[in-house]
């Protein structure tokens, strides 16, 4: 029999318990087994396997929870075996909405952190990697994170305290509660009934947990360095500027696993000088690696076998500027991660007034600043990093 009575639950609804049940298991533990994985060179390709499948798994359950909820609202409930011990029944009842809430939550909410993030670990499911209304976004993809962190801990309590449940019956009470949900054994009175405070007291449990994740705390993938000058007070140093910087971006690309992930550095400042009539100047721009966010593999930017802000804060392009035929060159050295590499910016520059605009666009090898040194195949992280650099300036008085 496919559908519930008031002291049976039908095939259907047995389907949708123990598939999301294993489901669920099994992606808790690839997510534990990720945690618990170095990040390494040696490790990425089995990480981002592990990962793609947790997220893959994750939208499964998501997809199949909707299904059983929708299939459980229009089938009735089988009654409580024991109506008469009423805290214990409450307790049960309130486990099991808090898991309904769980098997949402959890992996939407993985889902938003993914789709609003570049990067690592893409989803095996046709469905494809966004989300409608949800942008690339690292604050949004913090709050996800959040989100989905916590409902971990309570997934873990709830289905502890369900399988708990379920032995007690089984071992102790030895009632039908485990042979219902097995093989839609027929048990229970069918003018018990169960209690309406269970739905409120779980949707009261996850309004807390929701309302301590979303709380604004510290920022996603933030890295202890050693205090230093800011970009904009080493900058300061540069004689003969005649240009002010209003706006800016300094953004870059690189291949991960076959698939493009874009970074930015949100903090850097320069220093121009340039002369209209002959074409000629120079820069210095400093950047603020800290502030560095690459997506969900932020963290591993940072650390030591690449960025290693906790080392280098800061990186500094110094060059002289040309024109010939109309075309701009910033010649000159980028000190990054510790190492300084000639580098050649070409980039366009239009003048209206006391405003200038410039939009410039390089390809450095990362090899070049022995970043990335244990990632020798190019299949995991590419050797080629596009580095575009658009800015607003406006003319010194």
């Amino acid at each position: 029999m496919l559908t519930n009575t008031a002291t049976r639950y039908g095939a259907l609804a047995r389907f949708f318990h123990w598939s999301i049940a294993l489901l669920i298991l099994t992606d808790l533990a690839l997510g534990v087994i990720g945690d618990r994985t170095p990040r390494t060179a040696d490790t990425v390709a089995w990480l981002q396997t592990l990962y793609s499948a947790h997220k893959t798994i994750g939208i499964t359950v998501l997809l199949l929870a909707v299904l059983r909820i929708i299939w459980a609202v229009t089938q009735p409930r089988p009654v409580p075996l024991h109506p008469e011990r009423r805290a214990e029944t409450l307790a049960a009842e309130v486990v099991h909405w808090a898991l309904y809430g769980a098997i949402i939550i959890m992996p939407l909410s993985g889902w938003v952190m993914h789709a609003s993030e570049s990067g690592f670990a893409p989803i095996w499911w046709p469905l494809g990697q966004g989300l409608p209304f949800v942008p690339k976004s690292e604050a949004v993809a913090h709050a996800a994170g959040a989100v989905h962190s916590l409902a971990a801990w309570v997934i873990y309590a709830t289905v502890a305290a369900h399988i708990g449940g379920a032995l007690k019956h089984q071992i102790i009470d030895k009632d039908a509660t485990l042979a219902r949900m097995s093989h839609g054994r027929a048990a229970g009175h069918p003018e018990a009934h169960h209690g309406r405070a269970a739905p409120i007291v779980a949707a009261g449990l996850w309004l807390v947990v929701l309302g301590v994740a979303l709380v604004p705390g510290d920022q996603a993938h933030d890295t202890t360095v050693t205090p230093v000058a800011s970009p904009a007070q080493i900058v300061s140093s540069v004689t003969g500027a005649n240009w002010t910087v209003d706006t800016g971006n300094i953004r870059f690309q690189v291949a991960q696993m076959g698939a493009d992930v874009e970074g930015e550095f949100a903090d850097w400042s320069a220093q121009i000088a340039y002369e209209d009539q002959t074409g000629n100047g120079s820069v210095t721009v400093v950047i603020d690696t800290t502030t560095l966010t690459l997506g969900s593999v932020t963290d591993n930017a940072k650390g030591a076998e690449f960025f290693n802000v906790a080392a280098y804060s800061t990186a500094t392009f110094e060059a002289d500027i040309t024109r010939t035929d109309g075309a701009h060159l910033a010649t000159g050295t980028l000190t990054l991660a510790g190492v300084t590499v000639p580098v050649t910016l070409p980039f366009e520059l239009a003048i209206e007034g006391d405003v200038a605009t410039m939009s410039g666009e390089v390809v450095l090898d990362r090899r070049d600043f022995a970043m990335g040194a244990g990632y020798a195949d190019e299949s995991t992280v590419g050797f080629g990093v596009t580095v575009a650099v658009t800015l607003t300036a406006t003319r010194a008085d």
